[in-house]
């Protein structure tokens, strides 16, 4: 699923060594001491009670961050988001909800596989006290390799080995098209296979999921397709004591607390349907500063926990005490 605005076609470079996590670990100096594993997060809304635990850190190149930016506005956004005119850190927010008896982790990281500044999900877990064989279900808003990577540990094992998991209907469909090599533009094949590896990993406890599904009573399945074609956000319902009616986590509908709250009309490199993305960002933002929804984002300066409040004909984030 392509559109005709892709600005990832003349970026291949940039995609392959976001793929690889190259100058990822030179650049953690980058960012402030104890970015990527910091103190646990831990709040209550409504029922559930949360952690945001840390994955670590992901580099992204900025014509994949702004590339709908001129070049005179990119390297003062590049400078807010903690980077240099060429890259930026992108924090990785992994939420652990307890609800009754269940321990409910959206998206598993990086694991192994991807940039080495990623992936500290396990040992940040084990930090916190959380029991990874703990954990009875998974949801993954996508398969990206920095949402779904950590399915796997390096030693082969499930990182989770008693849990259900949950990904979206449309999202197994696309990313398992067994012809995917020849129905996928080739800068989508590395996606493709990472997502197989991960997806079929637990295919045998595997739940799909739509639009309107809960995942337990009061977390409901958001449609928030655009970043991959069945990208999934969640809503929470149940207040936060401080007016909020109802938290969403967003996974990668919003990528940026900054780019797309100020520039609610420019692009992100990696949606895989630009301009459905883009339509489906600006509506959630739109609908979270109307309806007064408290909100996580997945790579918001961490812990990613605000909300949205309209600001001329944009939107600004302000993040929560």
């Amino acid at each position: 699923m392509t559109s005709s605005h892709n600005p990832t076609d003349a970026s291949g470079p940039d995609r392959r060594e976001f793929l690889a996590g190259s100058s990822a670990v030179a650049a953690a100096a980058l960012l402030p001491k104890g970015a990527h594993a910091a103190d646990i997060k831990r709040f209550r809304h409504g029922g559930f009670d949360i952690s945001v635990v840390s994955d670590g850190f992901i580099m992204l190149p900025v014509s994949i961050v702004l590339p709908d930016a001129t070049a005179e506005e990119r390297p003062e956004i590049m400078r807010r988001l903690g980077g240099t005119p060429e890259r930026a850190p992108f924090h990785t927010n992994i939420p652990v909800i307890r609800s009754g008896d269940d321990l409910i982790v959206v998206d598993d990281g990086s694991g192994t596989r991807f940039q080495e500044s990623a992936g500290k999900l396990h040992a940040n877990l084990l930090a916190a006290g959380i029991d990874p064989s703990a954990v009875t279900k998974v949801v993954l808003t996508h398969a990206h390799p920095d949402h779904a990577g950590g399915t796997v540990g390096a030693d082969g094992k499930l990182t989770f080995p008693y849990a259900q998991y949950f990904v979206s209907e449309g999202e197994w469909q696309f990313w398992t098209d067994p012809n995917f090599e020849k129905v996928m533009p080739q800068v989508l094949h590395g996606f493709a296979k990472g997502a197989q590896r991960d997806l079929f990993a637990v295919k045998d406890r595997l739940t799909l999921v739509k639009p309107g599904d809960e995942i337990v009573s009061g977390m409901r399945v958001l449609d928030t397709r655009g970043h991959t074609p069945g990208h999934i956000s969640l809503q929470l319902s149940g207040g936060d004591g401080a007016g909020h009616q109802g938290l969403v986590i967003t996974g990668d509908a919003v990528t940026s607390n900054i780019v797309f709250f100020e520039h609610p009309d420019w692009h992100f490199g990696f949606d895989t349907d630009a301009e459905l993305a883009l339509k489906t960002r600006k509506a959630l933002i739109d609908r979270a500063a109307s309806e007064r929804l408290a909100l996580l984002g997945y790579h918001w300066a961490y812990p990613g926990i605000g909300r949205a409040e309209r600001n001329g004909a944009a939107y600004r984030f302000v993040a929560a005490g």
